[in-house]
């Protein structure tokens, strides 16, 4: 967990907790870092604030459902807000979730200038999460999602996402 959900109600936050990345199953909202806040209202409802990683974001409708089914399980009312400021980053995913996607085989993101350098094939920066080399070569700026570029690993031979920076 971020240190900017620590005021969160430990509860509602092992709520959210619960709540799967429908793009990403092995991230929660959490590991992702769109969730920026969760309060009790006065009417004994909960209030979700989330962010999308893009602006359009097809994804934040089903998070947005999915949390106020979470709720629904729970015996609690939600409602969820979108809030577009401050604009979410790749810097917003946890340690935990960057692990995660390792491990599901999506390279995680790189910083930005990092970045910049692997998508226009200047440098191969980005490690293969099958077998670690950085033996890489983009194959196309777009993956299995706009958030995402496709990479082939030149040593293992096999294809894979990157999940692009985005600040």
């Amino acid at each position: 967990m971020t240190e900017s959900l620590a005021h969160i109600n430990p509860s509602l936050l092992k709520i959210l907790e619960t709540v799967p990345d429908p793009e990403i199953p092995v991230l929660t909202i959490i590991d992702l870092g769109v969730v920026r806040d969760a309060e009790m209202m006065e009417d004994g409802s909960v209030q979700v604030k989330i962010t999308p990683t893009y602006s359009g974001c097809p994804a934040m409708d089903v998070i947005g459902d999915d949390i106020v089914t979470a709720f629904a399980k729970a015996g609690m009312k939600a409602k969820v807000k979108l809030v577009l400021s401050p604009a979410w980053s790749t810097d917003m995913i946890t340690q935990e979730g960057r692990a995660a996607l390792e491990k599901y085989g999506i390279a995680a993101p790189l910083d930005a200038t990092a970045d910049k350098e692997a998508l226009l094939g200047n440098k191969k920066l980005v490690k293969c999460p099958q077998c670690g080399s950085k033996n890489t070569e983009l194959v196309s700026q777009f993956g299995s999602t706009a958030c995402k570029a496709q990479f082939k690993c030149n040593d293992c031979l096999e294809p894979f996402d990157y999940f692009k920076c985005l600040k």
